[in-house]
């Protein structure tokens, strides 16, 4: 069969095949070509990380595009990552070196050249991410026939980074908005490492189409896995300006750093740092034994450690490099985040491909998808990652080219004072990576993607997007342009002459004397800035200069002479531009602030179910090194003796009740409105965990009853809302220009959930 797949292939990809010196097409590639070659089918290839999922939607895409060229550009290919466009461009151009085909990225770092080439040659593959090809679908509207019009296949690279987002919803109205212009809608081609419900993710790619899905997964036997997980108690510190930001897209940050112009600009370019060898502080007292341990197993290896949070990739680099130090080692440590210059994320990764040598990066979720950073050693992970589905990626990011995969993480518990309540004491962090691990190598169990009902934020920039590319619309027009695009099939008319009616009252659209709809003064300030291309929330950023040297950005302002910490180095701050919004620093001493904020964490119920069986099964895991084990042991003893596993609704000393959910973050936020709506105060609320209700105005038997009675009469949503203030509800990039009682509605669809949280406290009452 790989053969027979082989010979199908364009000649010079036959060519480029034997060049390479493969051995054959691996399944997932044959699979793919029948799929791609035999089918008028969308395609969505599911398969692990470097299994080969590129190649096996690209070589039978290639191989239609030359054997029946394309008046126009034939492939689009869609990236998260302007880094994964540059990476993919790269292996691409080895590919069709000997083709006819050409092959051009186009995202803001692209020389302005390069794209007025490909825009008068219009013809092979465009490499594109989507707040750029938004910026096209505005501007070069009506040249969209002539680039488009014979667009045969578009590829949507790591499907899973945007199918539960706006980003991934703006991603399927931009391919319907060009399918406008093609008298056969170009096939798309999905590929992912980690998917949950994979029938969830085939309806997103049709969207708006009447073609099948076919689904190719890769069935071959699973690869060896190598895990470690050991527990490291650490000293409180105090930090006002460190807000997690672990649910932050770091992948979504870096792409509208630069989409267009509009960051400050130096006479001089951005250079490598000279990498002097700056510590954290001045004192050479002990280390954490997280961090020994960590330099020991990292100094001689290529490792990729992830964290969280920006701050904890900075904490975890400074103290390997001082470490290093001390050692006279050399220096081989790197951050790697959306924060971080691209220049020195771009030195990181060329580290990590270097042939022989040790390389070390801290990274966020910048280097979790697919950007090639070469053979790595093992992953390394500081606490538990947000989702099932980050751990796959992490880990599918080491074991290539035969080798097992080998992740070890290392969970970071505060040493506890006397004062901790029993929620407090439980190290909720050790037991989500126990479950997280279970789900999956148990049962394979990805979290499925949240799709909303009412993707209000996405409706106002689809329609102001459409409204600005036309110049002029009718009302119906419009309305016939917006509602038909696949994510907003739950909107009515009805719900869309009210937003109408709102935005022209509000000046973001303009009703002209002929009865048609132009954007409006309110709405121009905002589409005629780069920002608008993405559907994802701007940060605000301070922009952190040495000498000539752009080293990232910082999200607070600092005062003169703070020490902040970015890329890994200690900096000192020693002059402001507040109207330009840029920090100009010097190398420093001391300790330092990390200087970001962020979100919650989301966390899906079925962790939470399994953390409970986590507590109530006598199970060893083979992975738990001896520290964690212990951990975990006295946790399960805690348990027992505290009764948590068979009560939900435990009194604590300090005149406060602890509520067990065990739900999920949606569940256990909408339990505490309720909880606030009958007037009961929480003192704690660390969701999903637990929740800590203070009870010194009733004894714990009435707290019961009065749970009780809100099982038996539970609020309407809109009760619950009462008395919510707007600001509430404003969660998304454009939800201050929603209408109120639209918002409102979006609120109650898709980030309540009454029923699980009444039916949690029907739990507690039993």
């Amino acid at each position: 069969m790989s053969r027979n797949s082989f010979y199908r292939l364009a000649p010079f990809i036959q060519e480029y095949i034997y060049q390479q010196g493969w051995d054959e097409l691996r399944a997932i590639q044959v699979q793919a070509s029948e799929a791609i070659l035999d089918t008028p089918n969308h395609v969505l290839i599911t398969s692990s990380t470097a299994s080969g999922k590129t190649e096996a939607a690209f070589l039978p895409a290639l191989t239609e595009l030359y054997n029946n060229p394309s008046s126009t550009i034939g492939i689009v290919y869609i990236g998260p990552l302007k880094a994964l466009i540059n990476d993919q461009f790269q292996r691409l151009q080895g590919l069709l070196e000997e083709s006819d085909i050409p092959v051009q990225g186009w995202h803001g770092d692209i020389d302005q050249g390069k794209k007025r080439k490909i825009l008068k040659q219009a013809q092979g593959v465009l490499q594109i991410t989507p707040e750029s090809m938004e910026a096209m679908l505005i501007n070069r509207h009506h040249e969209l026939g002539r680039l488009f019009g014979d667009l045969r296949f578009v590829i949507i690279d790591e499907v899973h980074a945007f199918i539960s987002s706006d980003r991934g919803r703006q991603v399927m109205c931009q391919l319907q908005r060009l399918a406008r212009y093609q008298a056969n809608p170009a096939r798309r081609i999905g590929l992912s490492a980690t998917l949950g419900e994979p029938a969830l993710a085939q309806t997103w790619l049709a969207g708006g189409t009447n073609l099948p899905v076919s689904h190719i997964c890769d069935q071959t036997k699973q690869r060896n896995v190598l895990i470690g997980l050991d527990h490291f108690y650490v000293k409180p510190e105090v930090d006002d300006l460190e807000v997690d930001d672990s649910n932050v897209d770091d992948t979504a940050i870096d792409d509208v750093v630069s989409i267009e112009d509009g960051n400050p600009v130096l006479d001089d370019p951005p250079l490598p740092l000279d990498n002097p060898m700056i510590t954290v502080q001045d004192e050479v007292d002990a280390l954490p034994s997280l961090y020994e341990h960590m330099y020991q197993i990292t100094k001689g290896a290529k490792s990729l450690i992830f964290a969280n949070r920006r701050g904890d990739t900075e904490e975890i680099i400074a103290n390997l490099r001082r470490l290093a130090e001390l050692d006279k080692a050399p220096n081989i440590y790197h951050v790697h985040h959306g924060s971080v210059a691209a220049p020195l994320r771009e030195d990181a990764e060329m580290a990590m491909r270097a042939l022989d040598q040790p390389a070390c990066i801290s990274a966020t979720v910048t280097l979790e998808l697919g950007i090639d950073i070469g053979r790595l050693d093992q992953v390394l992970q500081l606490n538990a990652t947000s989702s099932v589905s980050s751990f796959v990626q992490r880990l599918g990011r080491s074991g290539r080219r035969g080798m097992p995969a080998k992740m070890f993480f290392y969970c970071r518990e505060i040493e506890l004072n006397k004062q901790a309540t029993l929620g407090q004491r439980i190290p909720w962090d050790l037991l989500q990576i126990v479950a997280i691990i279970q789900l999956y190598m148990e049962e394979r169990w990805i979290e499925p993607p949240s799709i909303p009902h009412l993707p209000l934020s996405l409706l106002y920039h689809q329609t102001m997007s459409i409204l600005a590319a036309h110049t002029e619309l009718t009302p119906a027009a419009l309305a016939e342009q917006v509602l038909t695009l696949s994510p907003f099939q739950a909107v009515t008319l009805d719900h869309y002459r009210e937003f109408l009616r709102h935005l022209i009252q509000s000046d973001h659209v303009e009703k002209t004397e002929t009865s048609g709809l132009i954007v409006g003064l309110a709405g121009e300030k905002l589409i005629n800035h780069y920002h608008f291309y993405a559907t994802f929330k701007d940060e605000i950023a301070y922009q952190v200069i040495f000498g000539s040297r752009i080293i990232g950005t910082i999200q607070s302002m600092p005062a003169l002479a703070d020490r902040l910490a970015l890329a890994g180095q200690a900096w000192k701050v020693i002059d402001i531009n507040p109207d330009k919004r840029v920090i100009f620093v010097e190398p420093a001493r001391g300790k330092t602030k990390t200087l970001w904020t962020g979100g919650d964490i989301e966390i899906h119920g079925r962790i939470m179910q399994r953390i409970r069986e986590i507590l109530r099964e006598d199970v060893d895991y083979g992975y738990l090194l001896p520290h964690a084990q212990q951990r975990l042991d006295e946790t399960r003893q805690l348990a027992r003796h505290s009764d948590l596993l068979n009560r939900s609704m435990l009194p604590l000393s300090n005149n406060a009740t602890l509520l067990l959910p065990w739900q999920g973050t949606k569940t256990v936020k909408t339990l505490a409105r309720l909880l606030a709506h009958a007037g009961l105060q929480i003192q704690s609320d660390r969701s999903p965990f637990y929740l800590e209700v203070r009870t010194t105005d009733t004894d714990h038997q009435s707290l019961h009853a009065r749970l009780c009675q809100i099982v038996a009469s539970p609020p309407t949503p809109e009760m619950l809302l009462t008395h919510t203030t707007r600001i509430d509800y404003e969660i998304d990039k454009y939800d201050q220009y929603i209408p109120d009682l639209l918002l409102r509605q979006a609120f109650i669809a898709d980030r309540l959930d009454i029923s699980g949280a009444v039916y949690s406290l029907a739990e507690m009452c039993a």
